[in-house]
């Protein structure tokens, strides 16, 4: 590294230290508190940081600037304007204004709006958000901003997100204040766990499903897979590890707190975890991460997949959202403690996420809903799509028993080597069938996909346990003593015990004890996404202000043309593969086979050649049977047109990904048959094992 990790880490981030040595003391004080207690900026200070910036930025080779935000594509936009200007004598200068860094004016009719804007109703605004630090990016100067239409509607993630850990903070500082707890601000703090495939970006360019779709669609399993284990946390190979040292360079430039990095357990698969942040900035740093990745994959000749399941087989990628709450003066909220105080507030926060879980339970599962997501939910290690909640039996024993006067064994763990020293051992496992799992201090919620924004889940997490926690204070308001903290522990647990399991959530026994339970088990991302509109969701997030209806309304109708629209271009890449490489392929194959055939039993009449005869018949059977379901999965995808948004997605699910499963696997199946040379598209062995 050519820099100390001191002085590289936030280099290109206009973060405190460069504030500090940049504004005056007066506007440095000023600004903080606009970041801190949510004051509005006057225009002198706005005028001064404008200043500030863009000589910073311009000093480290910037030479124009982005409103950088996250529109409800899923991925991040920016539009860039250079710092030129003239003055008074003609001459070219940089200028950057006030004005400027607090609002831009994107055209939003082009961006998915789910009805809330027409074609013609073009303008929209990027509004700056100082809690989340300026950066500079491939000489431009990004400043993370809100999108909203004109008339004030969100038309982003960032927007509900920060509603939702304002309100999260509202609620949870009056039970602080009814508790005696010293703080000014509760804050939502995020650690997402990345994972990701890295491939040789030759093969992958001879792979038409990964260019268009980002996952394979076709494709027999490889001989060797992930059986042996062997490459979890197995030795990186040195072309990796390259690329992972100019991805934490990278990511440490621009404030990100890389951490963790290791192999994963499919082969070509790693994963990368960071230090816990805020909410708001750890969703754009996640956002960041992923275009880096790509980025930076693709100077080393490597091609990063992000898809939930490139692969069939093989674990797919998610995206482990490590959820806490945690006060401005360091008391994380979910840590246990030492004392009676630290215990009793311990369990009340806990009974409020159990209970927040299992009321919007629902909205949990329709935050991680995606087409590709449903591809990995429910196996290899990815959890299933029923919500359930993991305390570990030593604390749901707790929970009901709320001993506040209890001590924190050190359970030690022996292990009868001599020069290996006992060590303490966690007060829960870790259980990665559960979707929603209590890991020490936060719980861990696995079912985020690989490629989603982590804004969503968050969103919803914020949000029900705001409005638990607000039920919880205007009920303690009214009398607050040990006594009632207690009662409403154990009241609100038991009422809420069914959303607690601790077993294996993979086994058929947890669907129907799931199903008596009256827990939801929403497979697909169609049967998920009406719930966000259901009357009970709608109440909640509209009473408490992060969302209002038409916001919600508008984002299930994006979320279900965007599974549509995900799917039918899956359907259309299949289509064209067949037609184009596959058929052709294996015809020219079975008619070497009919010829050799034909060609031994002219010169040997007497002897039966069953490989040949049964290769022919298979190879024939799949050509037919191919032909057959290409043409029916043409109809259907002509079929799907006539029908509206809701229904359209349903239609796919019901019947034209069944017809696709279909036909991968007669396609498969020829893979098996067919020698290489013939075959039009790298296997999964060439793909899977192409970084060497």
């Amino acid at each position: 590294m050519a820099e100390n990790l001191e002085s590289l880490f936030g280099s290109d981030v206009f973060d405190r230290r460069v504030m500090k040595a940049t504004l005056s003391t007066e506007i440095y004080q000023k600004l903080q508190e606009a970041i801190t207690q949510g004051q509005e900026l006057d225009k002198e200070v706005a005028n001064a940081v404008a200043v500030a910036m863009k000589n910073w930025a311009v000093s480290k080779g910037a030479t124009h600037f982005t409103h950088w935000f996250q529109p409800m594509t899923g991925v991040t936009a920016e539009k860039h304007d250079g710092f030129i200007a003239f003055n008074d004598k003609g001459l070219a200068i940089n200028e950057f204004s006030g004005k400027e860094l607090i609002k831009g004016e994107p055209d939003a009719s082009s961006f998915p709006s789910g009805g809330l804007r027409s074609t013609f109703e073009a303008r929209g605004y990027t509004a700056w958000d100082p809690t989340s630090y300026a950066f500079i990016k491939d000489n431009t100067l990004c400043i993370p901003t809100a999108f909203c239409s004109f008339d004030g509607k969100a038309l982003d993630k960032k927007t509900p997100l920060l509603r939702s850990m304002s309100v999260l903070n509202k609620q949870a500082m009056r039970i602080m204040k009814l508790l005696g707890v010293k703080a000014s601000r509760v804050i939502p703090c995020v650690g997402p766990e990345q994972e990701y495939f890295l491939i040789d970006k030759e093969v992958y360019k001879q792979r038409e499903d990964l260019i268009l779709c980002g996952r394979t669609l076709f494709g027999a399993p490889s001989p060797k897979g992930q059986q042996l284990d062997d490459h979890y946390f197995g030795a990186i190979k040195p072309r990796v590890q390259k690329f992972m040292i100019e991805l934490n360079e990278t990511l440490w430039r621009l404030g990100i707190p890389a951490k963790t990095e290791h192999n994963e357990v499919a082969p070509a698969q790693h994963e990368l975890a960071p230090i816990y942040e805020s909410c708001n900035i750890a969703t754009d740093h996640n956002q960041l991460t992923m275009e880096i990745m790509q980025k930076v994959a693709r100077k080393h000749d490597l091609v990063c997949l992000l898809a939930e399941k490139p692969f069939a087989g093989v674990n797919g990628s998610g995206k482990h959202n490590n959820w806490s709450i945690a006060t401005d003066t360091g008391i994380n909220l979910l840590a246990r403690g030492k004392t009676p105080e630290e215990h009793l507030r311990f369990y009340l926060f806990l009974t409020a996420v159990i209970k927040a879980v299992d009321l919007y339970q629902d909205l949990i599962r329709v935050s991680v809903a995606t087409a590709g997501n449903d591809f990995r939910l429910g196996a290899n290690e990815a959890p299933p799509a029923i919500v359930s909640v993991y305390l570990g039996e030593e604390l749901t024993n707790a929970l009901f028993s709320i001993d506040l006067d209890e001590k924190n064994k050190k359970n030690y763990l022996d292990l009868g080597v001599a020069s290996i020293p006992a060590f303490m051992r966690d007060s829960t496992d870790r259980n990665r069938t559960s979707p929603f799992a209590f890991t020490g201090n936060k719980f861990e919620l696995r079912m985020l996909g690989s490629s989603n924004s982590i804004a969503c889940a968050n969103i919803m997490l914020n949000s029900s346990v705001a409005s638990v926690l607000a039920g919880f204070a205007d009920e303690l308001e009214k009398g607050s003593n040990e006594e009632a903290i207690v009662k409403l522990i154990k009241r609100e647990a038991e009422a809420h015990m069914r959303i607690i399991f601790n077993g294996n959530g993979y086994s058929d026994e947890w669907v129907k004890e799931a199903e008596k339970r009256g827990l939801y088990n929403l497979k697909t991302t169609p049967d998920a996404l009406p719930h966000l509109v259901a009357k009970k969701n709608v109440d909640m997030l509209t009473s408490i202000g992060v969302f209002s209806e038409e916001e919600l309304q508008a984002r299930c109708s994006i979320l279900l043309e965007n599974y549509s629209e995900t799917s039918l271009i899956e359907a259309r890449t299949m289509v064209e593969m067949v037609n184009k490489n596959y058929l052709p392929a294996i015809s020219g194959y079975s008619n070497e086979v009919a010829t050799s055939l034909l060609n031994k039993k002219e010169a040997l009449p007497n002897m039966k050649f069953k490989y040949e005869e049964e290769v022919l018949k298979t190879l024939t059977n799949v050509i037919e049977e191919s032909k057959r379901l290409v043409k029916k999965l043409e109809t259907l995808i002509n079929d799907s047109s006539k029908e509206e948004n809701g229904s359209k997605a349903m239609f796919i699910k019901d019947y034209i990904i069944p017809v696709m499963n279909e036909l991968r696997i007669k396609i498969d199946e020829a893979e098996t048959l067919c020698p290489e040379t013939v075959w039009p598209y790298p296997s999964y062995r060439e793909i899977l094992f192409s970084v060497l």
